[in-house]
């Protein structure tokens, strides 16, 4: 967590030039963030290095959600060249360490997080590409590309892409609207924040936004990959939504289709940042992912996914598979 070469001449130029530059935060991808202090003002200098990194479609969302009245941070400071962004700091208080240190206080927080959601969702889609076949068969391919050579298990992929091919229709077809799906909607990317206006929740972590099915980002958030949300209290949300947005009769199937798929991509992508990347920590969550996963695989819009997994993936090939394995 060195800063960039280019950081203190990008915040001299920006007014910044007295700021202290100490590390923030790292990311699953090439991103860092650091923190800029310069007396009582504090900013966030992000590090997207170019050709890893275009911080564009950050700046692009992030522009779009402040202009209808959400809370992401606001963009003080630019240079495309370098990847460097100076933003908002919206400080230190995220929803999950809050959370899980005022139980109390779970209940009414995801209650404004669904709320934001379901204000989102009565807007038109930010100008994003859309979250299409090719992207839900990509992301779902991630399972079978990374975590099951990682266990050494040969699986059908032909059939698998032909199983999701035949549920992902369900999503497609849906009466629900298409909406702007922030793609990582969930507790450590939700600040708590003193802005009733934008439910009290800054956004964070929403470059990768696509335009598609409402029920994504309620699945980021309540089946979330990097804490255990009480199944009770993910039922209790989804029937809230029920009752706020008023979504058509396919919204369940849609959601445990949803999930099964982001949770199928998460397995796989904590898997290549084991192998491939080097961090072994992201292994630790994979328990949890199986459990969503065959959760939603037992809803029978599911059924020609669940069979895929059923005769191909046995069940002491899942949750603790990889436990015995020294990372790379």
């Amino acid at each position: 967590m060195i800063p960039p070469a280019a950081a203190p001449a990008f915040l001299a130029q920006a007014g910044w030039e007295h700021a202290a530059i100490v590390p923030l935060a790292g990311d699953a991808s090439f991103r860092r963030y650091f923190r800029a202090i310069d007396g009582a003002r504090r900013a966030v200098l992000m590090d997207a290095p170019p050709p890893h990194e275009d911080p564009r479609p950050f700046i692009a969302i992030a522009e779009h959600l402040t202009a209808n009245g959400f809370a992401a941070p606001q963009i003080l400071a630019r240079d495309l060249e370098e990847g460097l962004v100076l933003i908002e700091d919206f400080g230190d208080l995220r929803v999950k360490e809050h959370v899980e240190d005022v139980p109390d206080a779970e209940w009414d927080v995801y209650s404004r997080a669904v709320d934001l959601l379901a204000a989102l969702h009565r807007l038109p889609p930010a100008d994003v590409p859309p979250y299409d076949r090719a992207v839900y068969q990509r992301e779902a391919g991630l399972l079978t590309e990374y975590y099951c050579p990682a266990i050494g298990l040969p699986v059908d992929e032909d059939a698998y892409a032909e199983a999701w091919d035949a549920v992902l229709p369900i999503v497609e077809q849906s009466a629900s609207p298409v909406v702007t799906v922030l793609r990582d909607y969930h507790a450590e990317n939700i600040m708590l924040i003193d802005r009733a206006a934008s439910h009290g929740l800054g956004l964070l972590d929403f470059q990768d936004a696509l335009a598609g099915h409402p029920a994504y980002d309620l699945v980021s958030l309540l089946q979330d990959a990097r804490r255990d949300v009480p199944p009770a209290l993910e039922a209790a949300m989804l029937d809230h939504y029920r009752a706020i947005a008023n979504p058509p009769a396919d919204f369940d199937a849609a959601y445990a289709v949803l999930g099964a798929q982001r949770n199928a991509k998460i397995i796989g992508i904590f898997t290549r940042l084991w192998k491939r990347d080097g961090k072994p920590r992201y292994l630790s969550y994979l328990p949890r992912m199986w459990d969503l996963l065959e959760r939603d695989l037992a809803h029978p819009a599911l059924a020609p996914v669940a069979a895929w997994f059923a005769a191909n993936i046995p069940a002491d090939k899942r949750h603790h598979a990889l436990q015995d394995f020294t990372p790379a």
